[in-house]
This record gives structure tokens, C-alpha cells and sequence, in this order.
């Protein structure tokens, strides 16, 4: 019999809440475990509250689970204000007696003795409120601000277990929240929260190369597995936006379809054209013609009457449009046909979450069939490595997941000379790769370009002469007696008549 029951007993599944916090869930694979207490903890700014308030507000909206917040610090008209910013009427819910807010704000002039101290009576009214709203999801804001009088550590512990057991009991599914003091640093400023919680969420607000950069990371979730490390998330007009990029699936159809450039020559290089559903990476030096390249794809868009959108972070509005005029491009006739939107922005103007986060809603709403950023290399400036790859993976997985064919410019250090297109750490991201760079040919510049990567079809890997003219790019085969373009000390190839033999001879003699 006992062997029995130890079977049945491997076959039971924590069961999980959906939180309905865009992207937590799917860290937490699934959601938080029912009717069990999670430990939110982050430093001031971090978005406890709000985290707490979305949990509840979706909780109602999306599942019809009535809720009840806790309130020890901020006053309820304060709390309708900040939720208000965020779309959330809790008026409407509180009317409908779907939520129901407890002001558990401490008597500032009350006085009393760490010994004697319980919470009881609070217990008792949270119970209360329970049973008769008949809520499924409790959330406490925060334990920090009802402790902090307290010395006495095993009075915390003492209560807040007190507190997370009556609440199991009920069966209600809880999240509290309290304050640390670093954000790399102990957990919870008592040091015994987390022990008494069955999960721990941790929110961050780093300061990297002088931004900003919220992550959250789940500590533990008792009895379920969960995703290891911290993930980015924004805070935007709807709230907390995580952004699980372990949980994406590549699970995106493969399209054969071709789409132009806009450049016939460069189409042929391409074996027809760029793949309808493909990422592709234009990088080279400045001036190299790059946005050229994203324009002429933006033209072939409205050409076919697509949508198309723009974001770019190096030049103005006024600059792109008088730079596509000078190409015989009119951007201006673009939009008034509602076939085109440009979205320009500094990129210190936010971190790069709240920038993938603006692309993806800019998208959503516009329903483009083509995108283009320009240029990612500016976004890449005083971030870090992993968050930069982060934003890209982001950035081409919702692009491919909605079917868009996304075109990215990439400025290269190097001004002459090889350079490494790894750099940019996003080569192995993208589809099609197009390099471009200033060669030196018989005492004169020019532009070379070159298709290095085309994944899933032929493509002509020769290295051409790019051409810029007031009619837009030319191709031209003009290296094709040349060598050694890219690395900066192009010679011109000589057949020596003899079969299979070449003389290499410097450029400057012939």
C-alpha cells in the first residue's frame, strides 16, 4: 500500500496561477504554484507595486478571480492614481466587488512593544475580506514598511509565517513584497522573508554604462521548476512586460517566397531576391551606402502597395527624407499614402527594453510587411554585450514570428581593411548578410559590396563595385581582375597564358 501511494504521489503536479504579466508566466513556466506565498523583493523603483497591482488587475480581468491588496504604505487614493496611469480603473473593480483594498497603513504615532507585537487582529480582517469577496488572490505591499519598527528578527519571522500559513489555509494565492537594501545583495532587508516564502521573485534596477536596466529573476518556486536567470522587462503604458527570450521556440514557418531589394542587380546576387520572412544585416563603414540600401527596400515595399516601417536612431526625419529625395525616393508621398511610418529617437532616450518594447507596439499597430532599423550599431553604444543580443533576439524573433522581412544596418568600425562582422554579435541571427566597404583602386575610392551570407539559397559571392548615383545604387562588375578586396591591399589578378597560373601585380603598376 505504501508503495502505492508513494507511485500516485509522483504523478501529482504543482498546480500554477497565470499571473497574466506578459512574459512572467512563461519564466515561471506556467505561472506562480496555487495557493502558496511569493516573496517579491527589489530595491526602491524596482515596480513592486505595480508588479502586485498587475497580478491582481489581470487576475480580475482576465480570469474573473476576485482580489484583495494590502496596503502598509501608500493610501488608497494614491494607488487608484499610479494604477490609473497604467489603464487599470480599480474604482470599476472595487464597485463590481472584485477587488476589495485593505489600508493596513501603520498609526504613526503609536507606540508599540516589539515583544508584544502580532498580527493578529490583520490576519483577521485579510480572512475576513476573503471569504467575502471570495478572492483567489491576495497581494501585500509591503512587509518592509509593517516590520521596520521591529528589531527583533524572530518576532518577523514569527508573524510572517503566522500570516503565509493562515493563507495557505484559506487557499488563497499570495504575493508580498518587501525592500532590499542592494540589488545584488541579501535578499530581503530581515533576512528571513525568503526562508518563510514558499517562492522568491527578485526585480533589479541596475545602473549599466549610465542606464537604466530593469531585469527579474526567480529565485526559487518551491516543488516547480521554473527558468534560471534574470530576464529583461519595461514598464510601459500597460504595465510590466517581461521579455522571456529562453522561452522563444523556433517554431516559425519557412517561406520560399522571394521579395526584391529594390536593387535588381543585387537580387541577382541574392539568387531572386531576399526571402519574404528573412532578417537581413547590411554593415559596413559609414558612408558605405547603407541606408540607401534600407531605402530602396522601403520603395520596393510601397511599389507593391506593403506597409513598410522605419526606425531610426542616427539621423533625423528631416535628414532621411532630404537624403531619399536626393535618390529620387519621396518618403513624405510614403506616409501621406498611409504605406510608410518613420520613427525616429535618440538611442540614450530609453534602455533597450523599452525600445524593443515601443518596436514591437509600433508594429502590432501598424501591421507592417517589412521593417528596417537603422542602425543597430547606435543602439549598441554604452550597452552591454549580452543585453545588446538580447534586444536583437528579441527584435528578429517577434519579426519573425509576425512574418515580416526585417532589414538591419550595422556601421563597422573599420573605415578600410577586413573587419570582423562578428563584432556586431548578431551574425549568426540573421539570414542574409551584406558587406560593404571603401577599396582603394588605382589611386581612387570606391565602394565594394559583397553578399557573405544568404542562408537557404545560391547566391553570387563575387565582391562588386557599389555604385551611388542621383538615380539610386548601380552594381557593377568592375573587381572581377582584382584580389584581396577587402583586405585593404587590393592587386589586380593577370592571366599568364599558362593554364592555371595567375601573377598577382600591384594595382599601382598597371
Amino acid at each position: 500500500m505504501s508503495s502505492s501511494s508513494a507511485a500516485n504521489s509522483s504523478t501529482v503536479h504543482v498546480q500554477k496561477l497565470p499571473t497574466g504579466i506578459e512574459g512572467f508566466d512563461d519564466v515561471c513556466q506556467g505561472g506562480l504554484p496555487t495557493a502558496r506565498s511569493t516573496l517579491v523583493s527589489g530595491t526602491s523603483g524596482t515596480g513592486k507595486t505595480v508588479f502586485s497591482l498587475q497580478y491582481l488587475h489581470h487576475g480580475i480581468c482576465h480570469f474573473d478571480e476576485a482580489g484583495i491588496f494590502v496596503t502598509f504604505e501608500e493610501s488608497p487614493a494614491d494607488i487608484f492614481r499610479n494604477a490609473a496611469s497604467f489603464g487599470w480603473n480599480l474604482q470599476k473593480l472595487i464597485d463590481q466587488d472584485k477587488l476589495f483594498i485593505l489600508d493596513a497603513s501603520p498609526d504613526p504615532d503609536g507606540q508599540d512593544v516589539a515583544g508584544s507585537f502580532d498580527l493578529s487582529g490583520l490576519i483577521e480582517r485579510i480572512s475576513y475580506a476573503i471569504r467575502k469577496y471570495k478572492a483567489k488572490r491576495v497581494a501585500i505591499d509591503s512587509m518592509t514598511a509593517v516590520f521596520q519598527q521591529y528589531d527583533a528578527i524572530y518576532v518577523v519571522r514569527r508573524e510572517i509565517f503566522r500570516l503565509i500559513a493562515r493563507l495557505k489555509d484559506i487557499g488563497v494565492t499570495t504575493v508580498m513584497t518587501t525592500e532590499r537594501i542592494d540589488e545584488y545583495g541579501a535578499i530581503a532587508r530581515y533576512g528571513v522573508e525568503e526562508f518563510v516564502s514558499d517562492n522568491v521573485v527578485i526585480l533589479r534596477n541596475v545602473l549599466e554604462s549610465e542606464r537604466r536596466r530593469r531585469t527579474v529573476e526567480i529565485l526559487k518556486l518551491r516543488g516547480t521548476t521554473h527558468m534560471k536567470g534574470e530576464f529583461p522587462f519595461t514598464m510601459g503604458s500597460e504595465g510590466i512586460t517581461v521579455f522571456a527570450l529562453g522561452a522563444m521556440r523556433l517554431t516559425q514557418r519557412s517561406s520560399n517566397t522571394r521579395i526584391s531589394s529594390g536593387v535588381p542587380a543585387l537580387d541577382d546576387m541574392c539568387g531572386g531576391g531576399f526571402f519574404q520572412d528573412s532578417i537581413i544585416l547590411a554593415t559596413g563603414a559609414t558612408g558605405t551606402g547603407k541606408t540607401m540600401l534600407v531605402s530602396k527596400f522601403i520603395e520596393d515595399a510601397y511599389c507593391n502597395k506593403q506597409r513598410a516601417i522605419l526606425f531610426a536612431y542616427e539621423e533625423s526625419r528631416a535628414q532621411l527624407l532630404r537624403n531619399a529625395t536626393s535618390w529620387g525616393i519621396d518618403f513624405e508621398k510614403m506616409e501621406s499614402d498611409g504605406l510608410l511610418k518613420i520613427i525616429c529617437a535618440y538611442p540614450e532616450s530609453t534602455g533597450l527594453e523599452d525600445h524593443l518594447q515601443i518596436i514591437k507596439a509600433e508594429i502590432a499597430q501598424f501591421k507592417p510587411s517589412r521593417m528596417a532599423i537603422d542602425s543597430l550599431s547606435a543602439l549598441a553604444r554604452g550597452v552591454s554585450l549580452n543585453a545588446f543580443r538580447q534586444f536583437v533576439i528579441g527584435v528578429t524573433g517577434y519579426a519573425k514570428q509576425e512574418e515580416i522581412a526585417g532589414f538591419f544596418t550595422n556601421t563597422a568600425e573599420e573605415f578600410m581593411g577586413s573587419h570582423s562582422i562578428t563584432d556586431s554579435h548578431i551574425s549568426t541571427i540573421t539570414d542574409t548578410i551584406m558587406l560593404l566597404q571603401y577599396v582603394e583602386i588605382r589611386g581612387e575610392m570606391a565602394r565594394a559590396i559583397n553578399v557573405f551570407k544568404m542562408r537557404g539559397s545560391w547566391h553570387d559571392k563575387r565582391i562588386r563595385e557599389f555604385i551611388i548615383t542621383h538615380e539610386g545604387p548601380q552594381i557593377k562588375d568592375s573587381f572581377s581582375n582584382f584580389e584581396q578586396i577587402f583586405s585593404g591591399a587590393p592587386h589586380r589578378v593577370v592571366d599568364d597564358q599558362v593554364p592555371g597560373v595567375f601573377k598577382s601585380i600591384d594595382s599601382n603598376q598597371v
